[in-house]
């Protein structure tokens, strides 16, 4: 539970999203390295573009918390995740990339949704603290 600006009344938060959101980012952490390094690289051996995981690391801790900040400016960044995503799908040549790219684009979309869903409540409850106290202010 989160509470809101007036402590009489609090928002509860979906634990269910909070979970999905922290696995799916920690699962697409794991699929940028994994990707870059062993599995479908763009040059063999590896390549130095592995580091495009290194975003999602620092949203790790807020998004373990449920922080609503974190979760904000995180659901933002991996949309950079689903385009990269939609882009391989289009260019890679057939093969193991193509699937990796479509697995880089459902977790991108679990956890976007996952995120927007979970703070859509506390950003409502702010909405509506705002509109009341702007009423009580008239």
């Amino acid at each position: 539970m989160i509470p809101t600006q007036n402590e009489s009344n609090s928002v509860i938060l979906s634990m269910r999203l909070r979970v999905a959101a922290n696995i799916s980012l920690w699962l697409l952490f794991l699929l940028c390295i994994a990707w870059e390094l062993f599995l479908a690289p763009l040059r063999p051996g590896g390549s130095l573009l592995f580091l495009k995981a290194l975003p999602l690391a620092f949203a790790f801790r807020g998004v373990a918390k449920g922080s609503i900040y974190t979760l904000q400016w995180a659901a933002m960044l991996v949309l950079l995740y689903l385009m990269e995503g939609v882009m391989r799908v289009m260019s890679d040549p057939p093969g193991l990339g193509i699937w990796l790219a479509w697995l880089e684009i459902v977790l991108s979309l679990v956890f976007f949704f996952s995120a927007i869903f979970y703070v859509r409540p506390a950003k409502q409850a702010a909405k509506l603290a705002k509109q009341n106290n702007a009423a009580a202010g008239n």
